[in-house]
């Protein structure tokens, strides 16, 4: 669990996470939106990965990302029962 909140820390990982709700992307595409190097996202991308937030999938000579619905779906459930919002009020 902490490799994830390291990896939510960080505003840029934040902002390609939002990228990748909207589609699959490749490195390429997603350089597009930052001004650091290439591989300053690598990297970046590297600590998502590692994580386990975003999963990959070659196409040719391109790796996409995407998002890792599962374990979106295992933090918020355990963000929603750590703020005890599982409960119905009293």
């Amino acid at each position: 669990m902490d490799s994830i909140y390291k990896a939510l820390a960080d505003p840029s990982r934040r902002k390609i996470l939002d990228l990748l709700k909207t589609k699959d992307m490749s490195v390429t595409e997603i350089q597009e939106h930052f001004s650091f190097t290439q591989a300053s996202l690598s990297h970046h991308l590297d600590i998502l990965k590692r994580a386990d937030l975003v999963v990959t999938e070659r196409h040719g000579q391109f790796i996409h990302y995407s998002l890792n619905t599962s374990v979106f779906e295992d933090v918020a459930q355990m963000i929603l029962t750590y703020f005890h919002y599982d409960k119905p009020d009293a």
